[in-house]
């Protein structure tokens, strides 16, 4: 008894080595056998490819497949009816659809899992993925493999090679769009759009594409297509020097306009009577001792950035020019130069008394010495993480290079406060730059400046801790987007490709800094348009103090220097807002100078056919200051009385006064007006409405400039959430939403963007309101939409040559027109504030207004804009 018991013992010790033995080697295996492939010879596959190429930027290629396996003869049909979380529904769907393959997938997308649905005897999977032709690199979505062509460049070839059911029934359509193809095999139907082969095997199906290994799946030729001229452009285009060199080219428009902008901001003001001879005043303040001042400011950060930008661009080559540790060592000196360089701890001089420079009491140089020394210990600090991260290396677990393919947890702590730092001196380097230009500006509240002034380290460790979470959303971000990226490429692959994901992971979280640096200087044009309304703001101030002395008349509206730094405002947020609508980037810098050319071709036409030019410049001598214009506005509102009595005469309502009396009263209107000029009659179509309008609604053009701007910035904004909705709603970009690390902070910078374009759009529009032609302010809004309309045009026509749809193009200028429109006729009430409480709505009182200015055509103009923006949101929506 025992001795069986000792022999049932040992049997199972032996069983148990076995098991322990034989269980890795079966894990080795991949799982080929297991999937038993050969029962599933009997099902019948259906596969079709889609090639999508006009009106987009980049060929799309989706794939739909059908798989209908007989339940009895496949003995894991069953769970393919699982959840999709299931481990069974998984193991199912891989030997179905992947079967041997275990490799990333990493240019395939799906909007879902495939769908398994049980009929009868058997289960049917339908399998969708799509993709796009981006580059000029292999592509892999469902059965179907798209590769180029060694000797024909423009030629791809479509191959069909499932890693399963090659002994299954295929019926294969292609739809291809358009292209120019040529297909193999007998298919059973073709024409000029399609190619479609019948229920065949797929050794009958098309011919051998290319020889394979022993034990790997065929691959089988069906079609070759030949791309466009333009679609081959836009991908030669992606991966030429030609594409940096067009950004290049951006920057070197920006960062030369801007210094022209600043050289120009120092001379000295024409006459307070706008284009006539006279005293001229000489700008104060914009230049100090030692460099200091905003102009020398504006111009370093001019030289800065374009040098910046160059240096990025060489990053951005690929293979890198410049290994990971070298790459991050230059962006952390240069984080941490652009900082100190900035010295955000510089006052300048006040506005208000430009001549007397900066303060340089005792008090002023205490603070400036605490300001400073926060600034660059903070700095020093965090830029000081960043490098000992580099050159401590061995101590974190990493190699000399950085990058590696496993690392411990202290390696991934590393690259985490490598990159955090880098990115947190990027950050605090263009924070400086901003309030450098602001406060030298005067567009900075007091309150704020004193603050800075007597609690520097408290302001300092507030502004750090928010540009920390600033990048550590920003981490998160990659974080978040490396997981679903890993999700989609490894979907239904093999746990041995776990392996991988470290390296996947490690990869980026090494290059985290530069991938957000690259997209933080993308939008550091924010800076060169703080300079910009720095620069005019100061001149203003300058230019009011000055005249206030002097007891003169500050100019009808910007002096020529001022008209430079307008214009340069414009390109720069409502151009260049529209230019990422245009073909591609190389057309930036023409389309940067052709904002700025039109607009100042607009301007010329308003000095002839605005109202105020032709009334005149002795008209503006004779009408400037507070208490005239109070005089202008009260005979404006006389004339819109009498008009209406006469109107009421006309209709039977109006009793008591005479048409007679009515018409004495206005010629006495039209008499002061002529002397106003000094006899010089002004034009019969202008009347002292139009003029007390296209005065607006303040004394000064910068005080219109700023109204407008906030109005446009409120008109704006369901604007914006538009344009963002629809950049969401196409497919690619959804797609880069959960799949790209910049892509939620692109959404949140791009709605911060448009809002900058439409307060910048009503600010020039405010500033230059005296000075455009046109007798109705909708005609003004319409002269400076002109403006944006010219290079608009050309990228509309561009964007139909190469075959992109310009929908979102038309509809930006559409918009940009529309609230052009609204924020005038919003202007119109503004100037007549004062008749506000004769009418029950502000709407009532537009309305009032333009019922003597052609009220009709003025509501038709304005639901022809909606309506034509309405139509675009249809279209675009349907695509």
């Amino acid at each position: 008894m025992r001795e069986i018991r000792w022999w049932r013992l040992l049997s199972l010790v032996v069983l148990a080595v076995m098991w322990w033995g034989c269980a890795p080697a079966e894990a080795r295996q991949s799982g080929h056998d297991a999937c038993r492939e050969d029962q599933l010879d009997s099902s019948t596959v259906n596969a079709t490819i889609h090639f999508r190429q006009h009106g987009r930027h980049y060929i799309q290629v989706s794939s739909d497949m059908t798989v209908e396996v007989p339940v009895r003869e496949w003995s894991m049909a069953s769970q393919l009816t699982f959840s999709a979380e299931s481990p069974e529904y998984r193991t199912a769907m891989h030997c179905l659809l992947r079967g041997s393959d275990n490799s990333l997938h990493s240019t395939e997308w799906r909007n879902d899992d495939p769908v398994a649905t049980a009929d009868g005897d058997k289960v049917t999977v339908a399998y969708s993925s799509y993709t796009w032709i981006k580059g000029h690199g292999d592509l892999g979505l469902g059965p179907w493999k798209i590769t180029r062509d060694k000797k024909k460049k423009d030629t791809w070839e479509v191959i069909l090679r499932p890693s399963t059911l090659q002994k299954a029934r295929w019926n294969v359509m292609a739809e291809l769009g358009g292209l120019k193809f040529k297909h193999y095999g007998q298919p059973w139907f073709a024409d000029k759009t399609k190619a479609v082969w019948a229920t065949q095997p797929l050794e009958h199906l098309c011919p051998v594409a290319h020889p394979v290994r022993p034990g790997q799946p065929h691959e089988y030729r069906c079609i070759e297509v030949d791309l466009p001229w333009q679609r081959s452009l836009a991908l030669s285009w992606d991966e030429s020097l030609w594409k940096p060199a067009g950004i290049a080219t951006w920057w070197a428009f920006a960062s030369g306009v801007l210094a022209l902008a600043a050289l120009r901001a120092q001379r000295p003001y024409a006459s307070p009577a706008f284009g006539t001879p006279g005293s001229r005043w000489r700008v104060g303040g914009f230049r100090g001792g030692r460099g200091e001042g905003l102009a020398p400011s504006v111009l370093q950060w001019a030289l800065l950035s374009g040098a910046v930008a160059l240096t990025l661009l060489l990053f951005l080559h690929d293979p890198p020019l410049v290994k990971l540790r070298e790459r991050t060592l230059i962006c952390i000196a240069a984080g941490l130069t652009l900082t100190l360089v900035a010295r955000p701890w510089y006052g300048g001089a006040s506005p208000t008394a430009p001549n007397a420079g900066t303060d340089e009491s005792d008090g002023s140089k205490g603070h400036r010495r605490r300001q400073a020394y926060a600034v660059i210990g903070f700095a020093s600090v965090v830029a000081a993480i960043g490098m000992l991260v580099i050159l401590g290396h061995k101590l974190l677990g990493l190699p000399q290079g950085l990058e590696t393919k496993a690392t411990p947890l202290s390696g991934k702590v590393g690259y985490v406060l490598m990159g955090l730092a880098t990115v947190w001196l990027w950050l605090a380097a263009m924070a400086a730059w901003a309030w450098r230009f602001a406060r030298e500006g005067g567009l900075v509240p007091a309150r704020w400046i004193s603050k800075w002034d007597k609690a520097p380290v408290l302001c300092v460790t507030a502004v750090s801790a928010l540009l920390g979470m600033v990048a550590g959303g920003l981490l998160w971000c990659l974080r978040w987007t490396l997981e679903n990226q890993w999700k989609r490429a490894a979907w239904l692959s093999d746990a041995n490709l776990a392996a991988n994901h470290e390296k996947y992971v490690n990869h980026y979280l090494a290059n985290f800094s530069f991938t957000d640096l690259t997209w933080i200087y993308t939008y550091s044009w924010f800076l060169a348009g703080t300079a910009l309304l720095a620069m005019l703001h100061f001149r203003f101030t300058i230019q009011r103090t000055q005249a206030a002395r002097k007891m003169e008349n500050i100019p009808l509206g910007p002096d020529k220097p001022d008209l430079l730094l307008i214009a340069a405002l414009f390109a720069l947020s409502v151009g260049m807002r529209g230019a990422k609508f245009a073909s591609n980037n190389a057309q930036y810098g023409i389309w940067f100078a052709l904002n700025i050319i039109s607009l100042f071709a607009v301007l010329a036409a308003g000095r002839r056919w605005s109202v105020l030019g032709q009334m005149g410049d002795l008209f503006y001598m004779h009408t400037s200051g507070i208490n005239k214009r109070s005089e202008l506005l009260e005979k404006a509102h006389q004339y819109r009385n009498l008009n209406h009595q006469m109107q009421l005469l006309d209709q039977g309502r109006a009793s008591g006064v005479t048409s007679e009396q009515l018409e004495d009263q206005l010629r006495g209107l039209r008499q002061w007006l002529v002397s106003r000029c000094l006899k010089k009659n002004p034009p019969d179509q202008i009347s002292i409405l139009d003029v007390a309008l296209a005065w607006g609604p303040e004394a000064h053009w910068w005080s219109n400039a700023v109204r407008a701007a906030r109005l446009a910035f409120c008109f704006g904004v369901p604007a914006s959430v538009a344009l963002l909705y629809l950049e969401m709603t196409d497919l690619y970009n959804g797609e880069q939403l959960s799949t790209e690390p910049t892509a939620i902070p692109s959404v949140v910078a791009g709605f911060i963007a448009y809002q900058t374009a439409w307060a910048g759009l009503g600010f020039v529009l405010g500033a230059v309101w005296r000075l455009l032609p046109g007798r109705r302010s909708t005609a003004r809004a319409w002269s400076l939409a002109f403006a944006y309309a010219v290079p608009a045009l050309l990228g509309a026509l561009l964007n139909r040559y190469t075959d992109v749809a310009p929908r979102m193009l038309v509809l930006y200028s559409v918009l940009t027109l529309l609230i052009l429109t609204l924020t005038s006729l919003w202007l119109d009430t503004s100037t007549l504030s004062e008749e506000r409480q004769y009418w029950p709505s502000r709407f009532a009182l537009l309305l009032s207004i333009h019922r003597l200015r052609g009220l009709s055509g003025q509501v038709a103009w304005l639901l022809a804009q909606m309506a034509v923006v309405v139509t675009i949101l249809k279209e675009l929506l349907k695509r």
